[in-house]
């Protein structure tokens, strides 16, 4: 379970208002977006970009208590969990699953995570939605840069930290950087993203850290 102490509480006071913002801009990214564009695939293997909010909708709607009892329903099989809250979440068509994700916007309720996780959720789902779609944003380098902080500390969610042993890390759009052995140097966003597994990003970084660190993402 997420810590729930009073410095937790009070990080989370300041995080909740980022992860707001950044499932407004989703949502504002995708209005207008056709039925056939909604059915593209996203970075997620095997979940278009539909689905991929879908899950986005449902991480925004389950409370520790639900959590837990989808666990015991689904025998303790967490990819079943997640497939099971998805599908609670899908829209009919894309507009509906849009309508459905923008009631979820200014949502606090969360599975038993640290509100730091949602933001990464919020910010790593976004771009496996968005890139596939030819969409950017322009994410705040501050935002960024406390994300990439939590993930190469973190194997709580994806296997991150893990991930990036032995190597070191520089963003070239920021503060960022961690770690001691071969270099991997990239923005921000791209370390963000090989972090947790995106293959497509591994192209945006440079190094001789990073032959080692495509042997660790999965294509």
């Amino acid at each position: 379970m997420a810590n729930s102490g009073p410095k937790a509480r009070a990080r989370a006071k300041t995080v909740w208002p980022l992860i707001h913002t950044e499932r407004a801009a989703l949502a504002n990214d995708l209005g207008g977006l056709s039925e056939e564009r909604w059915e593209t695939p996203s970075l997620c293997t095997g979940l278009t970009v539909r689905e991929v909010l879908a899950h986005l909708t449902a991480g925004a709607s389950l409370t520790p208590v639900r959590w837990l009892a989808g666990v015991i329903r689904c025998r303790f099989d967490f990819d079943e969990q997640v497939a099971m809250r998805l599908a609670e979440h899908l829209g009919a068509n894309g507009a509906e699953t849009l309508e459905r994700f923008r009631r979820a916007v200014t949502s606090t309720t969360k599975p038993p995570l640290p509100a730091i996780a949602m933001l990464g959720e919020t910010i790593v789902h976004g771009e496996d939605i968005r890139r596939p779609l030819g969409l950017r944003r322009d994410h705040p380098i501050a935002v960024l840069t406390s994300l990439a902080g939590y993930y190469q500390g973190s194997d709580l969610v994806v296997m991150a930290k893990g991930r990036i042993g032995g190597l070191r890390l520089e963003a070239t759009d920021g503060p960022f950087a961690v770690g001691s052995g071969p270099l991997v140097s990239g923005t921000t966003l791209a370390l963000i993203m090989a972090m947790t597994g995106r293959a497509p990003y591994l192209a945006e970084l440079h190094g001789d850290g990073v032959p080692v660190l495509r042997r660790r993402v999965p294509s």
